[in-house]
């Protein structure tokens, strides 16, 4: 009842406008912002938004065709913008490592890291290194830590992260992580099951690595649900359900302009750097399910993660614990 509950609260500030629309007048110049999935959606206007505010951002992407096309819609909305693409498969180890290697190779800092890209609705399917697609794919790609060892590593803080900011979704409060199946085999998987793991997966890793890196850490880190909004995450269901998304979607969800604005918050807000862990929506700070509070869960599902990316000992972080 909750989760439904909260979705009605959320289409009816969608139908009346009740939207919290992020502004700031600070400038991003010189400033790098890494963003998955950027080349459509919620993740493209919020590379928009940052490129006018002066950032560097690098797309991350699977689709080159696709990313390359955004990349011309970003500056065709902005002839001053600085964007960069990278393909990176995030259901890939392998491409996870060398994006990494691309993009230090480029960069003498990362100010900014975005994680956008998610998937939905695919029928059971697992990766070439054998893990459910949605977990690797929205959770495990993006947090395996093997693509930011520098930050990790702070005797070696060559990347100069300030946030990092993970897009979940308010469906975390129904999703469970299944440590003892966590590939969902067996006749266990379902698209909503698998979906509803991942976000809130990295709902738990935003609040594990706030507490890894300390309270004196210069790095925040924050989760989101962005709200319910008209994208092509639809993209993989059935063409009856994308019909209806669509028809629904025109009158009641947001669009991805507005989408965006709690990401952009979490990226930019002043004052909110000693609220690291904490998970947002509407632009504000709000309290999580139990679910999602639970440490002991959350001090496993990293130490899980640790052991899928074979991630070496010394870029690990400690418990604090």
């Amino acid at each position: 009842m909750g989760l439904i509950w909260d979705g009605v609260k959320d289409i009816t500030g969608n139908v009346l406008h009740l939207r919290t629309k992020f502004v700031t007048n600070q400038r991003l110049d010189g400033q790098v912002v890494v963003i998955t999935g950027a080349n459509s959606g919620i993740g493209r206007e919020t590379a928009i938004q940052l490129t006018l505010l002066g950032a560097k951002v690098i797309m991350g992407c699977r689709n080159r065709e696709r990313a390359d096309r955004a990349a011309e819609y970003l500056m065709a909305n902005n002839m001053h913008a600085v964007v960069i693409v990278i393909q990176l498969d995030l259901s890939s180890l392998e491409s996870v490592r060398e994006f990494a290697d691309k993009v230090s190779q480029n960069e003498s800092h990362i100010d900014i890291l975005i994680s956008n890209a998610g998937i939905a609705g695919i029928p059971e399917r697992q990766t070439v290194d054998g893990i459910e697609m949605q977990f690797r794919t929205n959770y495990l790609g993006i947090h395996s830590r093997q693509l930011w060892p520098t930050y990790i590593d702070i005797n070696h803080n060559f990347y100069a992260i300030t946030r990092v900011v993970s897009v979940s979704s308010f469906v975390y409060k129904v999703g469970k992580i299944h440590f003892d199946n966590i590939n969902l085999r067996d006749g266990a998987y379902t698209h909503w099951k698998a979906y509803n793991q991942s976000k809130l997966a990295n709902v738990l890793f935003s609040r594990e690595l706030a507490k890894r890196l300390g309270a004196n850490s210069t790095i925040s880190t924050y989760s989101l649900h962005p709200g319910v909004i008209k994208t092509d995450i639809v993209r993989n269901y059935r063409p009856y359900v994308k019909g209806l998304y669509n028809m629904i979607g025109r009158l009641l969800f947001l669009t991805p302009r507005m989408g965006a604005q709690t990401s952009l918050y979490c990226a930019l807000e002043d004052g909110i750097e000693n609220e690291s862990g904490f998970y947002y929506q509407v632009c504000k700070k709000v309290e999580v399910s139990p679910i999602a509070m639970d440490d002991t869960a959350a001090e496993r599902l990293w130490d899980l993660s640790v052991d899928l990316v074979n991630l070496d000992a010394h870029l690990n972080l400690p418990s604090s614990y």
